[in-house]
């Protein structure tokens, strides 16, 4: 399996609660930006997706807090994309504070959507695969 795609965040005071904790929506946010980078990196960007006509879809995210983060933490974010078969796929997703000590993880269960008939691709794995100019940053 390819090393997980990996992102270096500092945590910033304004996403912090009132415990002075990183806010639990900005986790998923982290995710979501960690997710786009890696697609970015692979060479597919939001503009070619959608001129593809195509876009990604969660459809189910499981999140674990393990470890609070605090303003000025440096984190790193992963990315490990898990194929299969059928219209479906998972994300598999850590975020680790600078020192290793696990914090947060993420499983998303996600399709590729056909922005036009609004349904799920038959083979997510396929269109990624023709659009990525580095596919293996994907595990492809």
């Amino acid at each position: 399996m390819t090393e997980p795609f990996q992102l270096r965040i500092v945590v910033r005071g304004y996403e912090l609660d009132t415990q002075g904790h990183l806010n639990q929506a900005v986790y998923l946010q982290y995710f979501e930006h960690a997710r786009w980078e890696s697609l970015r990196a692979a060479g597919i960007s939001q503009d070619r997706l959608i001129a593809s006509g195509v876009g990604p879809a969660a459809l189910e995210n499981t999140m674990r807090f393990r470890h609070e983060l605090r303003g000025g933490d440096e984190v790193d974010v992963t990315c490990a994309w898990v194929w299969g078969e059928g219209k479906t796929f998972r994300v598999e997703q850590e975020i680790r504070r600078a020192d290793g000590v696990l914090a947060c993880e993420i499983s998303t269960v996600a399709g590729l959507m056909d922005l036009e008939r609004r349904k799920l691709v038959p083979d997510p794995v396929e269109r990624f695969a023709k659009l990525a100019e580095h596919p293996e940053i994907m595990g492809l």
